[in-house]
Formats: structure tokens, C-alpha cells, sequence
């Protein structure tokens, strides 16, 4: 009984008895077809340029409706100021234990409405944050992980700064906005009470408002600056918890933090400046506030003995003043939480508009594996040199060529172009007569096969790294993949087999491992495109025979391949050969000429050593 009969007996009795024993004995659960989930590429909206303003519309919709709370709940806020004039002039005065329960009884609901719509209008609040991050984060990560931002980091800076923008959503910060334009109607209230009252509250308003400008003219900046170092410091954090092992074995540990503490010093410096300013003026703001408090008590006292305001009046001017400017202290205080979702909105409107659009090309049928490499050449970002210049050739269905070269050559760097992760300066790329880097990675993906150096594996089990992390898949692709790169055998030696969870980047598995469960990936499906840069570098000789012999298997089915080794039994198992010095090709063509022109090399090399060490010998015996 063959391998793959015996395996399928397994998955129909694991079926029929339960997954776990399936499960130990390598066969990967099947996956159901699921309706499409807000993680699925089609349920992802497009970020873009264009992608703010539909967003953009249906946020002023919602704030529309917010606003609406907001109108109400400031009209009943005038419950409590005109519930003491009614009290102190009309109660009091005339002495009706019935009109003061009506009051109260009438008071009572329409604060409890009030504390319902403040209620109902945070809710609302906290779930238009939530659907703006559930609106634009997938398509941020999205577009960071095909490439489609500037820098590798911005993608992770965009969704620390969606994050932001959520939480300020969500936060009583925005109730401050939409409570402001309520101030002149409470100040216009307080005015027709009496002129000199409203001169008061206005004066009040007028320094609450200073005060709030003056806050963000001095703080805009440190807090700018504080969250700009913030960031690098941030990225810098990241990249070095990336190399934990090497810095953990080498003793690096101390150098690490020392940098790491010059990055992140003027970080602090900046923001305790702009900490130290908004506290002061946050207590100078408390000052004014209560100061313009206690003189509308006391203009309001004057007008009382001189006839011209009732108490009641100069009760219900007080706390109308108080609710009045609330907002303008409360925007003080919280100013820093603006600037800070301000600066964040900024940068992720100047990401979004940057990233760039689908255009909505019309799907192509799958390609053969004719791959068509013309006068490339590329050059980093912030960099001046040329990385690779002039680069062309061409390679047909169910051929290899392979890339060497000296180290720094540029070989990672044109195995990225021919992924389409980088996009060439000049030049192009095409398979099957396609512009790779026109087209969505969404849509060629699926035909390339792609071994990077750095093998990159996600948390998950054995077959959904295999399976390239689908929610949809077929069990048998993915031991076909597996037998194809003869890994096949190693995942049944896992312990829970192609369900055995592989941690965090494969962190369970050893180097050859995650290697070979690299080549099953790139095989799965059998893509027609295979890009392997060093894909032996982890692998023993019984694994340099199984990768030649996938190689081989590769070739069967039409698959075009680029393979990038140091090891010469790699290189026979291709048709051509490209030799890179300095990004430049300094050889292409067919193998065995290539091979032959070194063994020539190494033989004038190894006569002229022979030579130079049979001359002395001479000149002694002469002598």
C-alpha cells in the first residue's frame, strides 16, 4: 500500500472516529467554505487616497446624529438653572409646598432623559471609533504587507496611529467638541438675564479661550517632536527585539539599551515640556474659571441691592456660566489628547493618500511560466547607489536558472523584483507577457512560489503555514505540497502531525525544519513561478538531495525557477546560469558553458601553482 492510499485511509477514519487521531497521525482538519469575514481579502475595504472620503461622508452622517444628542442634552441642562429661579422667586416667596414637588418631580425626568441621551451619546461615540478602526485597519495592514507604503514601518505607525484616533473617538475629549458650540447660546442666555452678567461670562469665555490657544501654541510643537522621536524609538525597540538571540548570545544587551536610551531621552525631554506647559496653564485656566465664577456671584449680588436681578436670577447665572465654560476648561485640560489624535490623523491621511489605489483590472487568466526580466535596475529608498543596473534575461516553462555571485552581489535584491515585493527603478519584470508590478499581489500571488532567506513562518499549525495561512483549503494540496518538498515524513514525526502548533515564526521547529516547511509552502499549488534564494542554507546533504529532487518536480509541472545557491550539485539542476558582481550581470548563459569556463579557471589556477612551486625546487637543485 502506497503512502498517500495508507494516508487517505487515515483522514476517512479520522473523519469517521474524531480529529484528534487524524490530527497525530499528519492529516490536516478539512476546511469548511466559510461566508466571507471582515478578514477575508474581498471583505477588506480598499485603503487609498480615494478611500478617506466615502469614510470620511459616513462619519459626518454619524456625527450628524451625535450632534442631535448633543442639542438636546444642552437644552436640558437649563433644567437645573431654571429649577432655582423658579425656587428662589417663586417658591420661597410664596410659600407653595406643591409647586416645589411639581418642580422637583419635573426636574427629576428631564435630568434622568439627560443622563440617558449622555448615556446613549458615548455609546455612540465608542462604537463609531470602533467601526472607523474596523473600517480601515485590515486594508492598513493589508497594504503594509503587500508593500504599498513608502517605508516598511509605516504600515505598524499607521495602525498605532488609527489607535489614536479610535480612542480619542471614544474618549469624553469629544464631547468637549461637540459641547463648544453651545457656549455663546448659554453666554447669549446669561446676557438677556442682565448686560453686565453677560459682560462677565463673555470676559470669562474670552480668557478660557486665550488660554486654550495659548496651549496649543505652546504645546503643538514639543508634543509633535515628542511623538516623531517617540516613533523612531519605537522602531528601534522593535528591530532589536527582533534580534534577541543574537544580541542575548553575543553580550549585546548593554549597547542595545544604551542607544536605545539616547533615542528615547529627547522623546521624554520633549514631552515633559509639553507637560510642564499645559499643567501650568491648566492651573491658570482653574483660576480664571473660578475667579469669573465668583464675580458673576458678585455682580449678580450688586444687581440684587440695586433692584435690577432677582436671587434666583443670580443663582441660574452662576450655573449656566459654569456649564458655559466647562468646555473651554475641559479643552484645556485635555488639549494634549487633541494635538495627539490631531498629529495622528495627519499621519494617517498623509499614509492613506500615499498608498497606492487598485485600479480595478480586469482578472487574468493563470500563467504558463514564461518569465521576462528586461534592464532592470533598482536603487533603495534614501540612497543614491544602484543596487542592480541593466539586468535582463529570459527563462521558459519548466526551466531553472541560477544566481550566483559573491556576497552584496544583489541576488536577495532581484529575487524581491522578480516577487514583485520591490518595484524596480527602470526595467521591467513580466510572466506570461504580465507586468508582475502592475498587478494586485492578491491576484499573482497565488503563482509564485517564494523561499526568502530569512524564513518568515506565522503562528498556526503545520498545514495553514503550508496552505499559506488560507482560511479555505484543500488537505490533499497540502500533502501534495509537503511530499513534493519531502517534508512529508518529518511532519508525520511532529507530534500532533500537520495540526502540530509551530509558535510564533516557526519557533518550535528547527532551522532544516522550517526550511522544508518553507519549500512546501512555495509548492503548494504549484506555482509557476519558483523564487528560492538559498533555500539549502539550513539543510543537510539528505536535504540537498530532496531539494534537488523537488527541483526536479518543479520542472514536471511547468514551473519556471530562479534559484539562488553556493552549493555547485545545486547548479546542475539548472538550465542557465546568471553571475552578479556589484548588481551588474557579468555572465549569462547556459550552465555547462558556465561550468565549464570555471573548471578551466580552477585548472590554469591549480598549473600556475604547480608551476610557482616547482620553480624553487629547480633553482635549489641548480644551485
Amino acid at each position: 500500500m502506497g503512502v498517500r492510499s495508507w494516508l487517505s485511509g487515515m483522514l476517512r477514519h479520522a473523519r469517521g472516529r474524531g480529529a484528534g487521531r487524524g490530527r497525530r497521525y499528519g492529516g490536516p482538519r478539512p476546511t469548511a467554505s466559510p461566508a466571507a469575514s471582515p478578514t477575508d481579502p474581498a471583505a477588506i475595504a480598499p485603503v487609498g487616497g480615494r478611500a478617506i472620503q466615502p469614510v470620511a461622508g459616513q462619519l459626518r452622517r454619524a456625527f450628524a446624529v451625535v450632534a442631535g444628542f448633543s442639542f438636546f442634552i444642552n437644552l436640558l441642562i437649563l433644567t437645573s438653572p431654571l429649577y432655582m429661579l423658579q425656587v428662589f422667586d417663586r417658591v420661597l416667596t410664596g410659600g407653595r409646598w406643591e409647586t416645589l414637588l411639581m418642580l422637583t418631580i419635573i426636574a427629576g425626568i428631564a435630568l434622568a432623559i439627560m443622563g440617558l441621551l449622555e448615556a446613549v451619546r458615548g455609546m455612540t461615540l465608542g462604537r463609531i471609533g470602533r467601526w472607523v478602526y474596523q473600517r480601515l485597519a485590515p486594508g492598513l495592514l493589508q497594504a503594509g504587507l503587500l508593500g504599498k507604503t513608502r517605508r516598511g514601518g509605516e504600515a505598524n505607525q499607521a495602525l498605532r496611529d488609527l489607535g489614536i484616533v479610535r480612542s480619542f473617538l471614544s474618549s469624553p475629549s469629544t464631547n468637549v467638541i461637540l459641547d463648544a458650540p453651545w457656549v455663546p447660546f448659554f453666554l447669549a442666555i446669561i446676557w438677556a438675564m442682565h448686560p453686565m452678567l453677560g459682560a462677565v461670562a463673555l470676559c470669562g469665555a474670552l480668557a478660557l479661550f486665550a488660554i486654550a490657544l495659548a496651549n496649543d501654541m505652546l504645546s503643538r510643537g514639543p508634543v509633535k517632536d515628542s511623538g516623531e522621536l517617540s516613533q523612531k524609538a519605537g522602531l528601534y525597540a522593535d528591530a532589536a527585539l527582533r534580534g534577541t538571540e543574537a544580541i542575548r548570545a553575543m553580550g549585546m544587551a548593554g549597547g542595545v539599551l544604551s542607544h536605545w536610551a539616547q533615542v528615547q531621552a529627547p522623546a521624554l525631554d520633549r514631552h515633559l515640556e509639553a507637560s510642564d506647559r499645559s499643567a501650568a496653564l491648566l492651573g491658570f485656566s482653574r483660576f480664571a474659571r473660578l475667579f469669573v465664577q465668583v464675580l458673576i456671584l458678585g455682580t449678580g449680588a450688586a444687581l440684587i441691592l440695586r433692584g435690577e436681578l432677582t436671587p434666583g436670577g443670580m443663582i441660574a447665572a452662576s450655573i449656566m456660566l459654569g456649564r458655559g465654560l466647562a468646555p473651554l476648561e475641559q479643552a484645556v485640560g485635555g488639549w494634549r489628547a487633541m494635538i495627539n489624535a490631531r498629529e495622528a490623523y495627519h499621519r494617517l491621511r498623509d499614509v492613506m493618500r500615499a498608498i497606492a489605489e487598485d485600479d480595478g483590472q480586469l482578472p487574468l487568466p493563470p500563467p504558463n511560466g514564461r518569465l521576462e526580466c528586461s534592464n532592470v535596475g533598482l536603487r533603495l529608498p534614501d540612497s543614491d547607489k544602484a543596487v542592480l543596473r541593466g539586468i535582463s534575461f529570459d527563462l521558459d516553462p519548466g526551466q531553472a536558472i541560477g544566481l550566483i555571485g559573491p556576497s552584496g552581489a544583489g541576488k536577495t535584491m532581484l529575487c524581491r523584483v522578480l516577487t514583485g515585493v520591490l518595484t524596480p527603478l527602470v526595467g521591467e519584470v513580466r510572466l506570461d507577457g504580465i507586468q508582475l508590478h502592475a498587478r494586485q499581489s492578491a491576484e499573482i500571488g497565488p503563482f509564485i512560489g517564494y523561499v526568502p532567506q530569512d524564513v518568515a513562518l506565522m503562528g498556526g499549525s503545520v498545514a495553514s503555514n503550508i496552505a499559506r495561512l488560507s482560511d479555505r483549503y484543500d488537505p490533499k494540496a497540502v500533502i501534495e505540497a509537503a511530499q513534493m518538498a519531502h517534508a512529508h515524513r518529518m511532519i508525520l514525526d511532529l507530534p500532533e502531525g500537520y495540526e502540530t502548533e509551530i509558535g510564533e515564526g516557526g519557533l518550535r521547529l528547527s532551522g532544516g525544519q522550517r526550511q522544508r516547511l518553507a519549500l512546501a509552502r512555495a509548492f503548494f499549488g504549484k506555482p509557476r513561478l519558483l523564487i528560492l534564494d538559498e533555500p539549502n542554507s539550513n539543510l543537510d546533504s539528505e536535504g540537498e538531495t530532496a531539494l534537488e529532487q523537488a527541483i526536479e518536480h518543479a520542472k514536471g509541472w511547468g514551473a519556471a525557477i530562479v534559484l539562488v545557491t553556493h552549493q555547485a550539485r545545486l547548479l546542475r539542476a539548472t538550465e542557465h546560469i546568471l553571475f552578479l558582481r556589484g548588481g551588474v550581470a557579468e555572465f549569462f548563459g547556459p550552465s555547462e558553458d558556465f561550468m565549464r569556463r570555471m573548471r578551466s579557471i580552477e585548472e590554469n589556477a591549480r598549473g600556475k601553482a604547480i608551476e610557482g612551486s616547482a620553480k624553487p625546487r629547480l633553482e635549489h637543485e641548480q644551485g
